[in-house]
């Protein structure tokens, strides 16, 4: 099989695991190459990502590792294989590969919490608050690239509303609500798109009012991807040069707990229903 040019996130990740697995047997990528039968070049490829991997060939490489975590060898095992087209995959000549991760990330995701401080999360955006905030990219999208954008974006949320919809908690503070992105119209609209989401069993919208002590998080967007086990989470941050992922252990415990923090600062999914409600009427 020909080397991968430009591995995607969950190849990416797949070698990384594979690379934990041998360093935590202690064992060097010549010693891994030795009892697997292949040449330590080829270790060092499908660590990075860059070389196809078969089910059978990393259930060999678990056995070699001696690890005996079934069920994290079975959802590397399920990672296997060459890139997986999604609908996603149409717009990967026209959007940064970030894009592409991020949406392939959701829809394999077990679960989705996020917190943002001033905007509206992407999977809860009505189309008009998203383009309202494309055009105030910088530089300046054309009109052709919101179109692009804005697809993209309004796509991804069909991971809440599919026949297994993924669990969605958010996190708003109450600068997100105010933002009037688009004029009062578009607010008012975005407003009673969330009322109406948060109804969803899926959707959880809690909302953490200026009038609270504490804001735990320092404002950062945060979006913590739940994995089919634990040690394939991924927390997503946005940045102003792209996106930044992160999935070591300690980066992962800290998210975990400022996620908590948020949670337990902000008010209950049913108080935070009307709090919104209220706020759409001052509008």
């Amino acid at each position: 099989m020909p080397p991968i040019s430009v591995p995607t996130l969950r190849q990416r990740r797949l070698g990384v695991e594979l690379r934990k697995l041998r360093q935590r047997a202690d064992l060097s990528s010549t010693e891994a190459a030795a009892r697997l039968g292949i040449n330590q070049a080829r270790i060092s490829m499908i660590e990075a990502g860059k070389y196809p991997v078969s089910a059978d060939r990393v259930r060999a490489m678990a056995r070699s590792y001696t690890c005996q975590d079934t069920d994290l060898v079975d959802a590397l095992a399920s990672m296997t294989g060459g890139r997986t087209r999604g609908w996603w995959d149409e717009y990967r000549e026209f959007l940064p590969p970030e894009l592409m991760d991020i949406a392939e990330l959701e829809h394999r995701a077990a679960e989705l919490r996020v917190a943002l401080a001033i905007h509206i999360p992407a999977l809860l955006q009505t189309t008009d608050h998203a383009r309202a905030l494309l055009r105030e990219a910088v530089p300046p999208f054309r009109p052709y690239e919101i179109e692009h954008w804005l697809s993209h974006r309004i796509k991804r949320q069909v991971v809440l509303h599919r026949e297994r919809p993924v669990r969605y908690s958010a996190i708003l503070h109450e600068a997100a609500l105010r933002m009037q992105y688009g004029g009062p119209p578009t607010a008012r609209a975005q407003l009673g798109h969330l009322i109406e989401l948060s109804k969803q069993d899926n959707v959880s919208i809690r909302v953490i009012p200026f009038a609270r002590a504490s804001f735990p998080g320092n404002g950062q967007s945060i979006d913590y991807v739940s994995g089919p086990v634990p040690e394939l989470d991924t927390v997503q941050l946005d940045t102003h040069h792209g996106c930044a992922f992160l999935d070591s252990e300690a980066h992962l415990a800290k998210y975990r707990t400022v996620l908590d923090r948020m949670e337990a600062s902000s008010l209950k999914p049913a108080e935070s229903r009307d709090f919104i409600h209220r706020i759409a009427q001052e509008l």
